[in-house]
Parts: structure tokens; sequence; C-alpha cells
């Protein structure tokens, strides 16, 4: 898959590829970073075009979201089901380390580079939890710029350089 990925970024222009990765959720900064350095972007614009490329769906998310959810219990059973054992099931397992970090456990869990964290995450968590929007939005644009910090010090780590 990391072939593909590659062979198709390396017909578009390498700012371009990356702002696209970064876009795709699960793969989001973790993937993006290397790929700018597997393009030689540079360590540096790699960072920024992949923090920009993570950014753009979350304020669609956290404004589409809430009324697709409405939506989708007025008018399909079966996925508002799914939002509901979603929602519920997120409740349930984090609510009480939410409640007592709040703005904290929100960039955190975007922060933290692994799979199933991020920005896409965080925004779908921030719905969860009732975080209003402009305040979401904030703390995940801190969760994703943490994020690629981390990802680029680890690429650096690894031996890539990081211009």
């Amino acid at each position: 898959m990391v072939d593909a990925i590659i062979e198709w970024a390396k017909d578009l222009p390498a700012p371009l590829a990356v702002v696209v990765v970064a876009m795709v959720p699960i793969i989001e900064l973790r993937g993006a970073i290397p790929l700018g350095h597997f393009l030689d972007l540079g360590g540096v614009p790699s960072y920024w075009w992949a923090v920009l490329g993570n950014l753009l769906p979350v304020p669609f998310i956290l404004w589409l979201l809430p009324p697709t959810a409405a939506w989708a219990e007025r008018h399909w059973a079966w996925l508002h089901r799914v939002i509901e054992r979603l929602s519920s099931y997120t409740e349930r397992r984090h609510t009480k380390r939410f409640e007592r970090l709040r703005d904290l456990a929100l960039i955190t869990f975007v922060a933290i580079p692994l799979p199933v964290t991020g920005a896409w995450s965080g925004s779908l968590a921030a719905y969860v939890f009732g975080v209003r929007r402009c305040r979401a939005l904030g703390l995940i644009t801190v969760g994703v710029l943490i994020a690629g910090i981390v990802v680029s010090a680890f690429i650096g780590a690894l031996g890539m350089t990081i211009d």
C-alpha cells in the first residue's frame, strides 16, 4: 500500500500530494510527513503542508456532523443506531477522563500520532462530548501541530533530514 501511495503521489506536485494524504482518515500526518520526505519536499515544508491538509476536513466535520446525525436519525434508522452506539461506547469509555482533563484530553488525543487518533477522531470526540465547535477547532489545531512535531521528530530520529 505504501508503494502504491508513493507511485500515485509522484504524479502530483509534492505539496499537493502531502495535503491530500494528510486529509485521509487514519493516515493523516503519520503518512503525509514521511511522504513529503520521500518526495524530497523537505522537513519543514512537509510539516506545514501536512498540518494544512490534516486540518482542512476538521471544520466540515465539526459543522456538518450534527446536522448529518440529526438527518440520519430521521431518515436512516440503521445509520442512527451506528452513530448512537459509537457515541454511547465513547461516552461510557472516556467520559470520566475527558471531564477531568477536558481541553487537555482533546489536545492529547489528537496529538498522539497513533491509528484511530488524530483530527478526524478528535472531531468526532468533540461532537460526542459536546465541545463547542470553535473551541474544538482551536484544541484540535493545537493537537495537530503537536502531532506533526512528534512525527517529524520520529522521522528525524530515523535519520531522515528535517530542513
